[in-house]
């Protein structure tokens, strides 16, 4: 039976059928697209429900402010992708009449969109002959065909496997075989410990039958930076501002910062000492992107009024009582939630 055959059979039975944004409608799957690089899909349905029932319309989001988009995306992370939705629609409404361009390399063009993005979105769209080449994929064809990685560059290794991806799709059913090729990646081929044996492609895989064990696609050690977040506080309000500092932070609102290098050994033995600085937070770690925040808070407590008043667009006292429509990323956003409830 042939590759794309197999998969096709797989999604039949099996494949998601019922996501929020299967409803061939482009606007919404180019945005459930953008949503989900780089992230799985459980987390992205509350925010795509959220996102759709706030800009219904290509047209609401390109004269949308950008911190209403930011706000929604809050939590959601890789705040780039927001940016570059919000170029992407008011490109769209200004050059496009509107209208989200069918032709493939006029989407390569728009930002935060690659080959495999505009292929996504024009195959789930109008079932156009275009081929996805997200991680899942490229982890399944380099099993399946026992690639060896080693020595070969980020380039080299994707022109393999475009051209292999290209072989296998299906002239008439690129939707379905892109879907089941994606949510096998995703639940069975995953990343460490695959489900082998009730893969559809397993009897002719490589990796299952010779029990190869090679060099996975190796993720890029994190950074490390320590963060001391100044907590500026007056009655029930607390200093945000907005700022660039942190480049996947790119405007939205977070408390006075400071930068100092760190490590795990001195993350313990700084964790251990809190206890002599002003803070009601415990020192904890976020993962973002590609770095690692060691965040560490000391809280700043203002009594006269007169001191609060030198304020802002891009600072302004946000009231924990009071919910703000503006972009916060995750851990503010839970250090905010903490103090609401000690507050």
């Amino acid at each position: 039976m042939l590759f794309s055959q197999k998969i096709l059979n797989w999604y039949h039975i099996f494949g998601r059928k019922n996501l929020p944004w299967q409803k061939k409608n482009i606007y919404l799957i180019w945005i459930s697209e953008i949503m989900l690089q780089r992230t799985q899909v459980k987390t992205v349905i509350p925010y795509f429900k959220k996102f759709k029932k706030n800009f219904p319309t290509l047209k609401s989001l390109a004269y949308a402010n950008i911190n209403e988009i930011l706000y929604l995306w809050s939590g959601l992370g890789y705040y780039q992708r927001a940016h570059n939705i919000h170029k992407t629609a008011i490109i769209i409404q200004k050059t496009h009449n509107g209208i989200f361009p069918k032709n493939i390399n006029e989407v390569k063009k728009l930002p935060g969109i690659g080959p495999s993005t505009a292929g996504a979105i024009l195959s789930f769209a109008y079932n156009f002959i275009y081929a996805v080449l997200d991680s899942n994929v490229k982890r399944i064809l380099i099993r399946y065909h026992a690639i060896n990685i080693n020595y070969k560059t980020k380039n080299q290794l994707d022109k393999i496997l475009w051209k292999l991806i290209n072989q296998y799709i299906p002239i008439h059913q690129s939707r379905k075989f892109n879907q089941a090729m994606m949510d096998i990646g995703s639940i069975i081929c995953t990343n460490k410990n695959p489900s082998c044996s009730i893969c559809p492609l397993h009897n002719t895989c490589k990796y299952y039958i010779h029990k190869i064990n090679f060099k996975e696609l190796v993720h890029k050690k994190k950074n490390r930076i320590g963060i001391l977040f100044s907590i500026i506080k007056y009655k029930n309000m607390y200093l945000l501002k907005q700022q660039n500092r942190i480049s996947i932070w790119k405007s939205l609102f977070y408390f006075p910062i400071t930068f100092f290098s760190i490590s795990k050994k001195k993350y313990e033995k700084f964790k251990k000492k809190i206890n002599n600085l002003n803070t009601i937070i415990n020192p904890f770690i976020h993962y973002a992107s590609n770095v690692q925040l060691y965040i560490y808070s000391h809280t700043i407590i203002i009594k006269k009024k007169k001191i609060i008043k030198n304020i802002n667009q891009k600072k302004i006292w946000y009231d924990i009582l009071k919910e703000r429509k503006i972009g916060i990323p995750a851990p503010v956003k839970k250090i905010l939630t903490l103090l609401k409830t000690k507050n």
